[in-house]
This record gives C-alpha cells, structure tokens and sequence, in this order.
C-alpha cells in the first residue's frame, strides 16, 4: 500500500508540473538502457523494468526506455562505455565492475566489512555519499544513482570446505571488487564471470568457489547442486546496484522530466531491496528444508581474522596513493563508525534480545 500510495504522490506532483510545461516540452524522447543482466533476470531485471515503467507512467509517454539485456547489447561488462559513449542514454550495473578504469569506483557498491544496506542509504544520501559519488563520475560524463540493494550477501558457494588460511591459496574463486583484492592477497585466483556463465564455470571446474547474491538469486541459479558448503559473507554486507546517466543526454531532457527520471530510479532501487530480502527469506527456507545436503557455514575465527588484516593492510596501501581514495575512506569509516553506534542500539539490542525460535 504504501508504495502504491508512493507511485500516486509522484505521478499526481508529475501531472501537475505537465499542466505548466510549455508547448515544446510535449516533445516525447525516446531512451535506450543497457543492462549487464541476462533476459528476464529476477531481482536486478525487475528494478531496471520497474525504472521505466514508473518513468513512462510519470511522464505520461513523454519519455520511454528500452531495456536491451546482455543477450542483445553483448556486452555484460561494457555498461560504462556503452554510457559513457552516448551509445546507451542509461545504463544499469555495479559499480565495482569498473574497478579496472576507475579504482575510486569500487566503493559506491559496498565494502568488505562495511555499512549494512540502511547505514549505507543513509550515507548515501544524508553523508555525502552522492557527491563523493558524483566527484568519481563527472570526468566520465556519467551521472550514477543507487539502483537497486541486495542487502548482506553470502560469502559464497564452495566445493571443500575452509578450514585455514592455507585453503585460499590457489583458490580459483569468482569474487568482484575489492573482496577479490584481498583474497589475492592471501593466494587466492579471483576472477570475475558475466552472471550467465556462472554455473558452466562452477560445473566443469573452471573456478572452486563462487559468490554470487544469496538465498534470493542463488537457489535459482543450481550452485547447490555442485558446491555443497554455503558461507555466510563478509565480502558485500550491503551491495547497491547502479544505474549510470549519460550526463549530455540528462541535461537535454525538460526540468520535468529529469525530476521524474531521478523519483523513478529511488523508488525502483529501494523496491529491488524489499524484493531482494523478501526473497532471500524464502528461500533460505526451501534450502534448509528441501536441501539438506547444503551446508551453512561461517568461516573460521582464524580465517576471518587473516581476511579482515588484509582487507584494512589493502585499504592503507591503497588510501596512501590516492587522495581521492583516502577521502572516500575517510568519509565511509566516519559515518560508518558515527551510524554502527545508532545500529548497535537499536537492530543489534533488539536481534539480540528476542529469539524468534
């Protein structure tokens, strides 16, 4: 009801700026949106949808957007050039793919150890988060938005389970953005895979481990018919998709319809992270109940604690090279440390408190 009631206030505030729009604003623009997902892709297709369509009904058609999926556009991992180019109006991706053309983009996903999804929003937001993001992207001529939460993600499917540190290394394992710099560090092979070749890879052995969402998005990909053992994460306690704006092509569209654009894709990245806990909660159910095989696991202490040192050993090296760098750290662990006390009160005290079992 309540994002019923949402949609309604935005497209009554919409009609209502169109009833004082000028005669040339009536022009109707048509926009494309490359996306790194699959067809049909359940959770992140559904907020890139949910985007155009919230856009089409606000501005009444003035202004449309196609979807063209990985399978049409065939480049999974090309979203920033696409956009950048002015190949693509809109894009819709993560962040810490870009990793190799803009390190700085990394940490507008989430961070190792970092901030949980509401945290995170509300450094986004209300810490500066936006404009940090912003001072990343302006040289690209790229606008980035948040688009879309998993919320915690699992630390991933294996195939033999980690013991020691000595397990990692020589770990072929598909793990993005920084996590991937820190499990190197500790002799593992991270890779990253287009989401469509996932389960081939873990299938013929191409990689030993994979870390993909959570119960929400990995039930349905099979990992648990070949990697039995589940491990809670660590890596992504708050992964925020993105979607990515062509500046030129923003800033040609009527006030309007910017402002319409920018309702749409808040109200479609805050409705994929709903979507995304309500089906993690389900299907975390149909894995314990319907799978008994799958293990769920935590890491050892020790392995945890190797992890976390060259997590913090990566993030020093790395914020001494960069001063951008550095500034993005400074601001994450400054409300990071500023919001967890407010979280430790409430969600920790209550968690802690009432057992649901």
């Amino acid at each position: 009801m309540l994002k019923k009631s949402i949609v309604k206030l935005l497209i009554i505030a919409s009609v209502t700026c169109s009833m004082f729009a000028s005669a040339e604003d009536t022009k109707k623009y048509r926009w494309k949106l490359a996306e790194t997902w699959g067809p049909n892709f359940p959770i992140f297709g559904d907020a890139s949808k949910n985007m155009a369509r919230l856009v089409n009904e606000m501005s009444n058609g003035r202004l449309t957007i196609r979807i063209d999926s990985a399978n049409k556009h065939k480049s999974a991992f090309g979203i920033f050039d696409f956009v950048k180019n002015g190949q693509y109006q809109m894009g819709h991706s993560a962040s810490y793919y870009w990793k190799g053309k803009d390190f700085n983009t990394m940490f507008f996903t989430t961070t190792p150890f970092g901030m949980t999804a509401p945290e995170q929003y509300a450094w986004f937001y209300h810490g500066g988060g936006m404009e940090l993001m912003k001072s990343v992207y302006d040289k690209y001529g790229i606008m980035s938005f948040p688009g879309g939460n998993t919320g915690n993600q699992m630390g991933g499917w294996f195939r033999k389970k980690i013991n020691t540190v000595e397990d990692l290394k020589g770990l072929k394992m598909r793990i993005p953005g920084f996590a991937g710099e820190v499990l190197a560090k500790l002799g593992a092979k991270p890779t990253n895979i287009p989401p469509g070749e996932l389960y081939t890879a873990l299938e013929r052995n191409t990689i030993d481990a994979l870390e993909w969402v959570g119960p929400s998005l990995d039930l349905r990909m099979g990992f648990h018919k070949i990697a039995p053992f589940y491990y809670t994460g660590w890596h992504e306690p708050a992964t925020e998709l993105q979607f990515m704006v062509n500046e030129k092509a923003y800033a040609s569209l009527p006030e309007d319809l910017q402002k319409i654009l920018v309702a749409a894709m808040k109200l479609a990245a805050y409705d994929m992270y709903t979507q995304s806990m309500h089906e993690s909660g389900k299907n975390l159910a149909t894995i314990q109940n319907e799978f008994p095989h799958v293990e769920i696991l935590s890491f050892p202490k020790p392995v945890m604690a190797a992890i976390k040192k060259a997590n913090d050993d990566l993030l020093t090296e790395f914020a001494a090279k960069d001063d951008k760098t550095k500034e993005i750290l400074e601001s994450i662990n400054t409300y990071q440390k500023q919001i967890r006390a407010w979280t430790n009160f409430s969600d920790r005290a209550y968690l802690e408190n009432f057992d649901s079992k």
